[in-house]
């Protein structure tokens, strides 16, 4: 059987469902954030990023594995990546949330990533709004390591919005980059 690689809008759509159902404070980061961002999908996509309150990290780790997912990377408190066979991976990032909106995360170092309030949005995508991590917050998170392809795709795409916001014009999408075939 050939391992599935890929996460489709439909398997993207099926774990924001879950998310939305399980109660959990979240939000979408990666590479299908910014194509939330862009307000389409502009390349293929190996997993879904998530962000989440870290108080739920057993609630979100029960609810993954209770429909099929299995932990195949386990860097606790930082991330954990969990692999199902019909809808690929996802990358849960536990977050402590702070009482005025800004967040940290982990790092592997034993220190603390700090995440400024207004790198938590929401943008519309499919005709629903989905919380995720603002373009702002998108170009922090894609710095302090080497970046691939996909990263440079995305981060080209985090430039084109951060200029429309900077120019005040009211667009989505617009002339985003898009992935070679």
């Amino acid at each position: 059987m050939i391992k599935k690689e890929t996460v489709t809008k439909t398997d993207l759509l099926k774990v924001l469902d879950l998310m939305e159902a399980s109660g959990i404070q979240y939000w979408l980061d990666g590479g299908w954030g910014v194509d939330v961002l862009v307000g389409k999908q502009t390349r293929e996509h190996r997993d879904v990023d998530i962000n989440f309150d870290a108080r739920c990290t057993d609630v979100l780790l029960d609810t993954l594995v209770s429909i099929g997912y299995e932990i195949v990377t386990d860097w606790r408190p930082v991330r954990i990546e969990l692999y199902h066979p019909e809808l690929s991976y996802v990358d849960i990032h536990p977050f402590v949330i702070n009482d005025d909106g800004t967040a940290k995360q982990a790092d592997l170092e034993g220190g603390w990533y700090e995440f400024e309030a207004d790198y938590f949005g929401s943008a519309v995508f499919e005709g629903r709004t989905i919380p995720c991590i603002s373009a702002k917050g998108q170009k922090v998170f894609h710095t302090g390591y080497e970046l691939r392809e996909v990263d440079k795709h995305d981060i080209r795409n985090i430039d084109h919005l951060l200029a429309v916001q900077a120019s005040g014009r009211d667009e989505t999408g617009g002339e985003v980059c898009q992935a070679k075939k």
